[in-house]
């Protein structure tokens, strides 16, 4: 995988960059839809590529090994084939997910075990059968196996959890090095930063992510409870750190606003389900900030989605009647919303770029982060 950064923002760690994998370039900064389970909710490949304009999209790993499988992936040939998409995925290592749903897992050295949420069955997590559960997805970017501690974790055991996600590093990066793609492209591996809230853990976990010199690192455990400009001050304290010609990915974060600030503190990528989700049940961002479309006072609002948008994916729907949707249960509803959200998110980062090449990133940066988080 290469890695060229093409600017950079002259009052902050922004930067714009081109990330190469065999299945396509990436301009970053970029977010990445969520299809946790080979699809983003509600919304067509054919839109995600065309008009929503997504360059790369992520995939789950404890949903697909549980459902459909690996072994059916395996039989397609990947998740590319599987699920008709062509540009680059990424992979999570199935560690959050683990630890958010799973019910009765049990940590040790040796890995994770649990029960499957949707039958109760048992299943072990380790780094060396999560990266061969990836090599079967199939996707170009995949993760270490890591625990992902609560944010309101204690020191004793946020470094208990570094020290184990960190083992589990070292025999996943191991295995990933001692095998080999399934299906005639490449595969990277990047090492996760986990530390919760406390600078010191997070300084060690950068360090010893950085001195295996992998193609990018993922910063982990952010935005899991803990308040926001803490979320700001970690990633203040790991920009020094890491390698400025490495990708850095910050995991499941997350608002425009937080994208923004995490754009000017150094992160290239970014994946979130809150364009969808919050989609789905009525809440559209938009440039001059947030809709609850449910609201009565849109009921006859004959404008578009968001007026002062430039580049989204439908300029023919109004307020009015996708509010009639959604107040009368309509399926077109969610996937109208969803779409908006989702090209919304990439137009903002799009915008990010386009501002950091023009050299006037912090200052509309500033101005547009206070717009984003207007409740019209």
């Amino acid at each position: 995988m290469k890695f060229e950064k093409i600017a950079f923002d002259k009052d902050s760690s922004a930067t714009c960059s081109l990330l190469y994998t065999d299945h396509g370039v990436i301009n970053t900064p970029v977010f990445m839809p969520v299809g946790t389970l080979g699809t983003v909710k509600a919304v067509y490949h054919r839109d995600l590529k065309e008009d929503i304009r997504a360059e790369i999209i992520l995939g789950n790993t404890y949903h697909l090994y549980l459902r459909p499988g690996t072994g059916i992936i395996r039989q397609a040939g990947g998740l590319h084939k599987f699920s008709s998409w062509e540009g680059p995925i990424l992979t999570d290592s199935g560690g959050y997910q683990v630890f958010s749903l799973a019910e009765n897992r049990k940590l040790k050295p040796e890995g994770c075990t649990f029960s499957s949420h949707i039958d109760g069955s048992k299943h072990l997590f380790t780094p060396e059968n999560v990266v061969d559960i990836q090599r079967e997805i199939g996707a170009d970017i995949i993760m270490a196996l890591d625990e992902c501690p609560p944010g309101d974790s204690d020191y004793k055991y946020a470094k208990k959890s570094l020290e184990l996600t960190q083992q589990w590093m070292l025999r996943a990066l191991n295995h990933f090095d001692n095998t080999r793609p399934l299906y005639g492209y490449s595969q990277t591996l990047f090492p996760i930063v986990q530390g919760c809230i406390y600078p010191d853990l997070r300084r060690e976990a950068a360090e010893h992510a950085v001195a295996l010199d992998r193609d990018g690192y993922a910063i982990g455990g952010l935005s899991v409870g803990e308040p926001v400009e803490v979320m700001y001050q970690i990633l203040e304290v790991l920009d020094p750190l890491l390698p400025k010609d490495k990708p850095r990915y910050l995991m499941g974060v997350g608002t425009p606003a937080n994208i923004l600030e995490g754009i000017s503190r150094g992160i290239d990528m970014f994946d979130c389900v809150m364009p969808t989700r919050n989609a789905r049940n009525g809440m559209l961002f938009t440039s001059q900030g947030i809709i609850n479309i449910r609201n009565n006072k849109w009921k006859d609002d004959f404008s578009l989605l968001d007026p002062d948008g430039t580049s989204f994916v439908d300029k023919t729907y109004t307020k009015a009647y996708l509010r009639h949707l959604f107040i009368s249960g309509e399926i077109l509803g969610a996937q109208i919303a969803s779409e908006h959200n989702l090209a919304f998110y990439v137009w903002l980062v799009k915008e990010a770029a386009r501002h950091i090449k023009e050299g006037d990133f912090s200052i509309w940066k500033n101005s547009m982060v206070k717009k984003l988080e207007n409740r019209l």
